[in-house]
């Protein structure tokens, strides 16, 4: 079992029922196929960096979970047979960035915190 993260940008056309209904989709996929959930997060509409089918914007979803490498291409195949799928993209992530999201999503510090200047007055 390895550790991924999905990221998806639906078409900004979907309301929001149909954006909730394609995340249950794709979460309940990564489960149904022995994989475990541990976070997500609908980033909602997003500005693109460049249009994609003349679309300027996007909904975005980013998806932690836990699945075996087999399943992949499972999700891959369903990704790119879904019209309401713009791009996707998923990472496997190693043991640091595992510790890094957990860090962050609780609230604590990550390491990446700006320092703050001490003045002695």
């Amino acid at each position: 079992m390895n550790n991924y993260e999905l990221m998806v940008i639906f078409t900004p056309v979907l309301s929001d029922e149909e954006f909730k209904a394609a995340q249950r989709k794709f979460a309940t996929l990564v489960t149904d196929n022995g994989g475990e959930m541990v976070a997500e997060n609908a980033w909602g509409l997003k500005s693109l960096a460049y249009p994609i089918q003349k679309k300027t914007t996007g909904l975005y979803w980013v998806a932690e979970f836990i699945a075996p490498s087999d399943f992949n291409e499972k999700l891959k195949i369903q990704l790119l047979r879904d019209e309401s799928v713009l791009r996707h993209m998923t990472t496997r992530l190693d043991k640091y960035a595992v510790e890094y999201n957990h860090r962050k999503r609780n609230g604590l510090p990550t390491g990446n915190e700006k320092v703050k200047e001490v003045t002695n007055a």
